[in-house]
């Protein structure tokens, strides 16, 4: 009887635990498994013009373009652009300094390589002005920027005195002008910007271009509004503003960028 007794109170445990296991859960599933993580895109790094050394005041492009081909060859990273006043002038440097452009600036003077020049700091451009005004106002200086140099010769690399821009050293000058470093490549300003889908593209955005053979992106533009975009076409041709509607370009654009991606 004692045996008989065991057996039915060691069947009425089992069948307990076996309850209770079943309301808590743990012997029915597995717990579920955790989310996956949400891979988000990289953010850019924005980076602000420093101090640079701005120098001439030519009325005959040539002079600015031999004067900041000449600079480069002493290795400076000299660039040259069509002042509001309708002069061409020069600049170059970016300096983290009034004082280091100051002082780079004299011994440029005591080299012969320059004779008058003015300090342009991170306060001249129109980024510090966004910061009161928004980025809309910044885009449409970013975009008024690269239409003052349309009707300039393109330009590969920025070597030959007798040429102008090639594409993205235009594009690297709109943006300079204006108070934000991007990279000197169309390669680099791709991989460097925020993507933005065709449809939500804004002034001052680049747009790019599979042109030559084996490259993913070859060429690249600004773009400036109403499906217009400002580019450098190519050798032995001039800056100039064309429609993305344009068939050639339908067929090789490959995506756009931003780096105008801070609050407004």
């Amino acid at each position: 009887m004692r045996g008989l007794a065991q057996a039915k109170g060691t069947a009425s445990l089992v069948l307990a635990l076996l309850i209770a296991l079943a309301a808590g859960g743990c012997a029915s599933k597995a717990p579920p498994s955790p989310p996956a993580p949400v891979v988000s895109e990289p953010t850019p790094i924005i980076e602000e013009t420093g101090y640079a050394i701005q120098t001439g005041a030519f009325s005959v492009l040539g002079n600015a373009v031999r004067l900041a081909a000449y600079l480069k060859q002493k290795g400076e990273d000299a660039y040259y652009f069509r002042h509001e006043s309708g002069l061409y002038k020069v600049r170059l440097g970016d300096f983290p300094t009034r004082q280091d452009a100051l002082v780079r600036a004299r011994s440029l003077v005591e080299e012969g390589l320059v004779d008058v020049y003015y300090v342009v700091g991170p306060e001249d451009y129109a980024l510090a002005r966004s910061r009161i005004y928004g980025t809309g106002m910044l885009r449409e200086e970013i975009v008024r920027t690269a239409r003052s140099f349309i009707g300039l010769p393109y330009q590969w690399g920025g070597e030959s005195p007798e040429e102008g821009f090639d594409c993205s050293g235009l594009t690297k000058a709109a943006y300079q002008l204006n108070g934000l470093n991007i990279p000197r490549s169309s390669k680099g300003q791709f991989e460097r910007g925020r993507s933005v889908p065709l449809e939500d593209v804004k002034k001052g955005d680049l747009v790019f271009f599979s042109i030559q053979r084996g490259r993913k992106v070859s060429h690249v533009g600004l773009y400036a509004g109403n499906g217009m975009f400002i580019h450098a076409p190519g050798k032995g041709k001039h800056i100039r503003e064309e429609a993305l509607s344009n068939a050639y370009f339908q067929r090789h654009y490959v995506g756009a960028r931003t780096f105008l991606f801070f609050p407004s």
